[in-house]
Parts: structure tokens; C-alpha cells; sequence
């Protein structure tokens, strides 16, 4: 069936770009609807961009996969000063 000026009209309606919507936080900052930002703000009352805490959390994770792959580093320089004066 031949689609006519109408039926074309009526599909195109909804090609229309739609405005992006935008919410104040507490803080009073304009942003995008559930996006983050990058200043250090909450998003439902948590702060989703705390960068130092997940830098430590990161390095304390990294600490335990080493710790389990090469057992814990206080044995090793143990066991390397035992080695230092068996062999003088």
C-alpha cells in the first residue's frame, strides 16, 4: 500500500528531537537527569564521586590479591634477613 502525505506526516511526528531534561540538586548545581557529576556532589543522598576513598579502597584490594598471590609481605623480609645471616 502506498504510503501518502499524511501517513507520512503522522510517522515524522515523532522524529521531533526532544530537549534534554535537566534537575537542580541540593546544592543548587543544573545537571542531566541521572548522570553524575564530577564535582564530588551526591546522587540519593550519597556521594558517588569520592575519589580519595576509592583510591584507597583500589590500593587496599590490590594489597590483598598480592598478599594472597605472594603470602604477606612481612614474612618474605622475615625469611630474606634469615637467608642474609644463615649465608655469613
Amino acid at each position: 500500500m502506498r504510503a501518502n502525505r499524511s501517513h507520512t506526516g503522522n510517522r515524522r511526528s515523532h522524529h521531533a528531537l526532544k530537549g534534554t531534561r535537566l534537575t537542580t540538586s541540593k546544592e543548587g548545581t543544573v545537571h542531566p537527569r541521572h548522570r553524575v557529576l564530577l564535582d564530588g556532589s551526591q546522587y540519593r543522598g550519597r556521594s558517588v564521586m569520592d575519589v580519595g576513598a576509592k583510591r584507597q579502597a583500589r590500593a587496599q584490594k590490590a594489597q590483598k590479591q598480592r598478599e594472597r598471590e605472594e603470602g604477606p609481605a612481612e614474612k618474605k623480609t622475615e625469611e630474606k634477613v634469615a637467608e642474609k645471616s644463615a649465608k655469613k
